[in-house]
């Protein structure tokens, strides 16, 4: 089932901010424990004056990226008054002078991994320059640091138009995010909840007192196949039992796309949303275990819904990087007719209907 494909995690405290700390780490794997990655570091961006996010000029040339830092006027004499210091995830640059050092530039975490050991920098003019190798000369950097813009201009080369569907709980939670996530993508925002009510032209509510919550999910399977060959959308999927997210059989064509859990939690940090999350995939309760990435959100507030969202591209990120080939796959998985054999996806004519789900012919 999708819940043993790796998949990440994001664990996002309660009104975050762009200070606050979010803790990354990613989904146990049931299957290969040692494909579990340990807690990345803190996502933390900033500047500080006397520098501003106006100063420095970043450019991206295929395995080399460089990164131009004004400092005309510091009283900056050699690159004694310097300090770089860069791993593979992070990079601080320090103005050292008498008294207290002064941080020009931190970012934490830059937009992907360096090659920390291959950095060179130097003073040309008044200008800083560092030049970077990437470990993956593939990935094209919008931007030095991981943020909200970076991401959203990033994930389009990694999605490739694949669609996105928000899962859990709560409606209104899937519905906001959503929003969110279409307007940074450019994608095209779906509610299943509007569309099953333009349909039916009855709410939701009504359909679900009149006809109970099994017609509701049917309703909304139906809606999720016809929409399932679409592109460079993101679906914002009914919560609750009457939601076709929260049955294991109506997963076939919630498949089509990258499905994010919005799972909200009682946990205060990240090593308790950790073991939660050991805890609901190895229990299996919930179909919504079946998605590939889950956040986990500790409280909720619509005006930090852009936050979330944030959350979201970060861990699908992570998990496309970890198989580019995700992308082309869940496009596979749709030509063929989303039979509902994902991960595994069997050969063109298997016929789920059949006995063991035979290959028809044969």
């Amino acid at each position: 089932m999708a819940a043993t494909a790796a998949a990440a995690l994001r664990f996002v405290p309660p009104n975050p901010t762009p200070k606050k700390t979010v803790h990354s780490f990613s989904k146990p794997n049931l299957v290969s424990s040692s494909r579990f990655s340990l807690p990345l570091p803190p996502c933390k961006c900033s500047f500080t004056a006397p520098l501003s996010t106006t100063t420095y000029q970043f450019s991206d040339a295929a395995s080399e990226m460089e990164l131009r830092l004004h400092i005309g006027g510091m009283g900056i004499i050699s690159t004694k008054d310097i300090s770089v210091n860069a791993d593979d995830t992070s990079l601080d640059i320090t103005l050292l002078r008498s008294g207290s050092p002064i941080t020009l530039i931190q970012t934490n975490p830059l937009f992907d991994r360096i090659k920390p050991s291959e950095t060179i920098w130097y003073i040309d003019d008044d200008q800083l320059v560092v030049s970077f190798k990437k470990h993956d000369p593939d990935l094209k950097w919008p931007d030095i640091m991981e943020s909200w813009e970076s991401l959203a201009a990033g994930s389009s080369q990694l999605l490739k138009g694949t669609s996105i569907y928000l899962v859990g709980h709560s409606t209104e939670i899937n519905q906001k995010v959503a929003q969110e996530l279409a307007t940074g993508l450019g994608y095209t925002p779906l509610s299943t909840q509007e569309l099953l009510e333009s349909y039916s032209n009855q709410t939701v509510d009504s359909w679900l007192l009149a006809e109970g919550s099994d017609s509701v999910a049917e309703g909304e399977g139906a809606v999720l196949e016809s929409i399932s060959c679409h592109v460079r959308t993101v679906v914002a999927t009914l919560g609750g039992r009457q939601g076709a997210a929260g049955r294991s059989d109506k997963w076939r064509h919630l498949y089509a796309g990258f499905t994010v859990w919005l799972s909200q939690t009682e946990a205060s940090d990240e090593d308790s949303a950790k073991e939660e999350a050991h805890r609901n995939v190895k229990d299996g309760i919930t179909a919504y275990t079946n998605s590939d990435v889950v956040v986990k959100l500790q409280g909720w507030d619509p005006a930090y819904a852009k936050s979330v969202a944030q959350g979201c591209l970060r861990a699908l990120k992570q998990l496309i990087l970890s198989d580019k080939k995700l992308p082309g796959k869940k496009g596979l998985y749709i030509r063929l007719g989303c039979r509902g054999d994902w991960p595994n996806i069997k050969p063109p004519g298997w016929d789920p209907s059949s006995e063991g789900g035979k290959t028809l012919g044969t």
